[in-house]
């Protein structure tokens, strides 16, 4: 075939898309009709898991040319397209914009959504529970820094539920204007990022090149698409936002920076069959207490795949996950004999790593 043929190939296959997605459409407006006779929520994690999957399954099957991950990016932005068109929503995220929140909240809920920058976790939740934004994306650990204090409280304070979990590589680029590494005389970031990226500045010889430390890695992206002799070390959608030019990817010292995030809102999840259930404990202060609540999970071969103690208003609190969702009628024995203990704060799908 001609280069004019395998076009007019692509094209027609192009048309055949379009008409699919606006198929596709006519039934979820249907879906949408539904839920709103019902008061039903318009997103559903599980059932978006369970699609992938499936999908993933018959590609393999198939020996079909896209990856797991290609179907997910391709799919999660037509699951987003669709929850827009039943209700548009909006997302409130622990800002600036580009932010790293920012960004696992757009591999949730697409470039489509609508969103609000927020500069506290605090007023990410407050946004939630006043109904200003229908779901909150904020983050909950680092593999490096560990348990973020400001969402266990929010969690403890709010009556906000889990309803999913987003779990993103954290990665930095070298993003400038510049078309030659020696016409840099500046750099912007974040001061954490300066030493995250250490090696890569000594690799390049750039370390002594002036850093100019700012508040977000984002802005440091906008103050170097405005200035020609100057770079940002930022996250990738940081430069796409400000149309930064990215000479260098994944130039960070350490490669297994993980960074997880709890998506919040006013409902609970449906069993999926792969679920994560994340609680707050409260014990009486007397030795042994922890270890006569743990003995339940041993007992009914409960897996617990975190325990972390946190003081939350002068009281010390257990924040504790494990697998299976709250209706399993084990778990739910749990909660019926701790229930002046237990506060529930979600059961979701689990992802399949953690940080």
């Amino acid at each position: 075939m001609t280069l004019e043929q395998l076009r007019e190939q692509i094209d027609a296959v192009d048309d055949r898309l379009l008409d699919l997605f606006n198929e596709r459409l006519k039934y979820v407006r249907q879906v949408g009709e539904l839920k709103h006779r019902t008061n039903a929520p318009i997103y559903r994690p599980e059932r978006e898991k369970e699609i992938l999957e499936r999908l993933k399954r018959k590609n393999r099957e198939r020996k079909g040319l896209l990856s797991d991950e290609a179907i997910e990016a391709l799919f999660m932005e037509l699951f987003a397209v669709a929850r827009n068109y039943e209700l548009p929503e909006r997302i409130a995220f622990l800002g600036p914009e580009a932010s790293f929140t920012h960004q696992a909240a757009e591999s949730k809920f697409g470039a489509m959504s609508s969103y609000l920058p927020i500069h506290t976790i605090k007023g990410v939740f407050r946004e939630v529970a006043r109904g200003s934004a229908k779901f909150g994306v904020v983050p909950i650990e680092n593999s490096f820094n560990g348990i973020v204090s400001d969402t266990i409280s929010c969690l403890s304070d709010y009556d906000l539920k889990i309803i999913a979990e987003v779990i993103i590589e954290i990665h930095h680029v070298f993003a400038t204007r510049a078309e030659d590494l020696k016409q840099i005389r500046r750099i912007y970031s974040k001061d954490i990022a300066f030493g995250q990226c250490s090696r890569f500045l000594e690799d390049m010889g750039l370390d002594e090149v002036e850093q100019i430390p700012v508040e977000s890695t984002a802005k440091a992206a906008q103050m170097a698409a405005e200035d020609p002799e100057a770079a940002a070390i930022c996250a990738e959608v940081a430069s796409r936002l400000y149309k930064l030019p990215v000479m260098f990817r994944n130039i960070e010292d350490e490669g297994n920076n993980r960074t997880r995030f709890f998506i919040v809102s006013d409902f609970e999840n449906a069993p999926s069959g792969r679920d994560k259930t994340t609680i707050l404990v409260r014990l009486p202060n007397r030795p042994g207490a922890l270890v006569e609540f743990l003995l339940d999970f041993k007992e009914a071969q409960i897996d617990l795949t975190k325990i972390k103690s946190h003081i939350v208003g002068g009281e010390s609190i257990f924040f504790i996950e494990f697998d299976g969702h709250r209706s399993d009628p084990k778990i739910a024995a749990i909660f019926e004999r701790h229930a002046d203990s237990i506060k529930f704060l979600g059961s979701y799908v689990k992802e399949a790593d953690d940080v």
